[in-house]
């Protein structure tokens, strides 16, 4: 390439402009060898509204940078409670960026692969509001999901302080379900509870019952028949809401059921769990990065975590082995790193991170 250049006259100063911009030119069509997983709330948006920041960042990784490069990425998150195509069209909407439902890995998401296992068998799904999360349920596989909105209606004694509602159940057939006859297999959290008394209650009938039969009570609580999942063990977040602190999120639920179970049976409550940080949810992830923009690189992609809970994003890319990046836009608010899951960076907000992390992986892969 430089015979060429010289032998159609350039200078030395226009032949190294040159081959810089043949180089920037050639580097736009190689696949960037690294990769981004966004937390959502607390990076990209809080509560009902974006963070500013967060548009530009998504706008340098689509290829509005001075590399025009396009840069693969995710939405890594703990919240949920509605399908993947609805979370894409919220998040689009808030930051003004088209999301690909397929960039979209939600708490619940990596549950999808417990559908080939319950496919066919009664599973509880707990959470969410209405009816969205046995929606999701059905959509993943489970053909024989019920919520405890279902066993209401069953039997409304089950939880006197509560009324069922009619819009609620699957079918105008649901009532008639006969419970006491039709064993539950799983209990599936799919996302944080809106009635945490009549959730607690119908979960424990479920999880001490003998083999799933609602009404029955097991005489050996060290067995456990019925197996239980959560998508989450976030103890605090700061999903859907303006409030200036933290609430409570599905990882207190699951403090009060353990506590709670043994209270009841002397015995401990054995559970799955899903989301950040369990590293299930990261190679499902990175299974999802893989399907969008596949390697020819035979090394390993390097992926930044960009998150603001460091026991739930940084714990996880840690554990994972992905680069942590804390920004104190959401949980982390603050000075210098976490004290108990310090991350690799450390910035102020996604933009700053994305155009730090750019800068750095383009002038190392162009020397």
């Amino acid at each position: 390439m430089t015979s060429i250049l010289n032998r159609i006259g350039f200078n030395l100063h226009s032949r190294k402009a040159a081959l810089s911009a043949i180089s920037r030119s050639f580097s736009t069509f190689q696949k960037p060898n690294y990769a981004f997983a966004f937390d959502i709330d607390g990076v990209l948006i809080k509560g009902k509204h974006h963070i500013p920041e967060a548009t530009r960042a998504l706008k340098l990784l689509n290829g509005d940078n001075i590399h025009n490069r396009n840069i693969p990425f995710v939405l890594l998150t703990n919240g949920g409670g509605v399908t993947e195509e609805e979370k894409a069209r919220q998040i689009s909407k808030l930051v003004g960026i088209k999301i690909d439902p397929k960039q979209v890995v939600l708490s619940h998401s990596p549950m999808q692969n417990l559908a080939t296992k319950y496919h066919d068998k009664r599973v509880l799904i707990v959470g969410g509001k209405g009816r969205n999360c046995y929606d999701v349920a059905k959509k993943y596989g489970f053909k024989e999901a019920v919520t405890p909105h279902d066993i209401m209606h069953w039997n409304s004694s089950v939880w006197p302080y509560s009324t069922p509602t009619s819009d609620l159940s699957i079918l105008t057939s649901t009532a008639a379900l006969n419970f006491p006859k039709l064993p539950i297999h799983a209990v599936m959290v799919f996302h944080d509870t809106y009635d945490w008394g009549r959730d607690l209650q119908i979960m424990l009938d479920v999880l001490c019952s003998q083999g799933g039969i609602m009404g029955t009570r097991k005489p050996d609580y060290t067995i456990q028949d019925v197996p239980l999942y959560w998508s989450n063990v976030n103890l605090s977040s700061h999903l859907n809401t303006d409030f200036p602190a933290p609430r409570l999120g599905q990882g207190a639920f699951k403090i009060a059921l353990d506590s709670l179970y043994k209270t009841l049976t002397g015995s401990d409550l054995k559970s799955t769990s899903f989301g950040k940080p369990h590293g299930a949810t990261y190679q499902f992830a990175e299974q999802v990065l893989e399907l969008l923009e596949p390697q020819s690189q035979s090394s390993r992609r390097r992926v930044y975590a960009v998150g603001d809970n460091p026991a739930a994003d940084i714990q996880g890319a840690n554990g994972y082995g992905w680069t942590s990046v804390l920004v104190r836009t959401g949980v982390f608010t603050g000075k210098g790193n976490s004290d108990d899951f310090p991350a690799d960076i450390v910035c102020e907000n996604v933009e700053e991170a994305v155009l730090n992390i750019i800068d750095k992986e383009e002038t190392h892969s162009n020397e």
